[in-house]
């Protein structure tokens, strides 16, 4: 089946030219006029990822991915015409796993709806290659499940995707521009603070579950995972 986006947007114009793209691209479109239709609409059309825009009247796009977060991991990406850095990160804090600025380029939207949902659908890998492990930390990669001790922990799929990049080679540090190849492919346009947003998503998740030691910086490098094996508090 055709995987679904639901699209929300106060503007009929881009609903409608994301809709065309999205549908050219083989995905199934559903869309929304205001916050508040786009989180009934979220509610009971169970899309697979959500495209939603900021500034909108009855409910901004902030409100709504706090309360979408609330229901579950869905994906998101923002759309915004403020292209101020504060807009960006306080979005990625909500939960957003990606941010696009008006104005954009519809093949840049589908392009990166593309990636968001790769990562959403597990690879055919080899049963031992399902699960990762490292201290108390484990990964279930077909289910996108991540555990710390026996507690489990929800994050997004970019916050997902960022911990299982750090837990495939547990001593190596990846820069900001490596955890980016590995997220989005060789340039792909996103600022360091966009990542240090996950980052520290991830580590107050995890700090919440107890694992005080999940991710260690290195300054002027980036990340590598830590032993993730501290007491539990």
């Amino acid at each position: 089946m055709p995987r679904k986006i639901l699209i929300v947007d106060d503007d009929a114009h881009i609903r409608q030219l994301l809709a065309f793209a999205l549908e050219k691209a083989g995905l199934q479109t559903a869309d929304a006029a205001d916050g508040q239709a786009g989180l009934e609409a979220a509610a009971t059309g169970k899309p697979d990822l959500v495209i939603l825009d900021i500034n909108m009247p009855k409910m901004d796009g902030l409100e709504v991915c706090r309360r979408l977060r609330r229901l579950g991991d869905t994906p998101i990406l923002f759309l915004s015409s403020r292209d101020e850095e504060i807009d960006r990160v306080v979005g990625i804090e909500l939960g957003a796993d990606d941010y696009v600025v008006k104005p954009f380029s519809p093949r840049e939207v589908v392009a990166r709806v593309l990636t968001i949902l790769r990562r959403t659908r597990p690879k055919a890998d080899l049963p031992e290659q399902s699960r990762m492990r490292h201290g108390r930390l484990s990964l279930d990669l077909d289910g996108w499940q991540a555990r710390w001790q026996d507690r489990d922990v929800a994050l997004t799929v970019t916050e997902f995707s960022i911990l299982r990049t750090l837990a495939s080679a547990p001593g190596r540090i990846f820069s900001r521009d490596a955890i980016i190849d590995h997220l989005h492919g060789p340039g792909f346009a996103i600022t360091d603070r966009t990542i240090d947003s996950h980052v520290r998503n991830l580590r107050q998740k995890f700090e919440a579950a107890g694992c005080l030691d999940l991710i260690e910086t290195r300054p002027g490098i980036g990340y590598r995972l830590g032993s993730c094996d501290g007491p539990a508090v």
